[in-house]
């Protein structure tokens, strides 16, 4: 028994550090450096199995990109202020989310989307949604406790 509890820490240990690798694949940085060019104090952090996130600083504001292992661009948010969303988000927001307390809020894009992604609370309600530059919701996601826990991280 003592033998198995071992070798679970151990195994514990080793898919912890596999996770938290700070330095991704070179093919990785060289696609990122070509696409910000222009980034700076950037942070490498290995999202997923598959996937590595730098967080930096560009043109004055905080972004993060995503890669896969194969230096595919998965996707980028940058941070923005209330003030800096476009009249129709802000006219969704107040029509549709009445009464929620913004937490994040980012320009989001992938390969499929393009929008505003926005982190509210109402209560014990916490959900985050993608709303395009014409004010239409993309995308809806209720938060359960630990992943509010997690974004809080970031």
């Amino acid at each position: 028994m003592k033998n198995f509890v071992i070798l679970i820490v151990a195994l514990s240990m080793i898919s912890v550090s596999a996770f938290s690798q700070k330095n991704p694949p070179e093919n990785v940085k060289k696609e990122f450096t070509k696409k910000y060019a222009s980034a700076q104090s950037i942070k490498w952090e290995s999202e997923e199995k598959n996937e590595w996130e730098a967080e930096f600083i560009m043109d004055g504001k905080k972004m993060s990109a995503s890669f896969d292992n194969s230096a595919k661009w998965v996707e980028s948010e940058t941070e923005i202020t209330e003030k800096e969303l476009p009249f129709s988000v802000v006219s969704t927001l107040n029509k549709d989310f009445q009464g929620y307390r913004k937490g994040h809020i980012e320009i989001f894009e992938n390969t499929e989307i393009k929008g505003f992604e926005l982190g509210l609370e109402k209560g014990e309600t916490s959900i985050e949604v993608i709303i395009d530059n014409n004010g239409k919701v993309i995308k809806k996601t209720v938060k359960k406790e630990d992943e509010k826990t997690e974004k809080g991280k970031k």
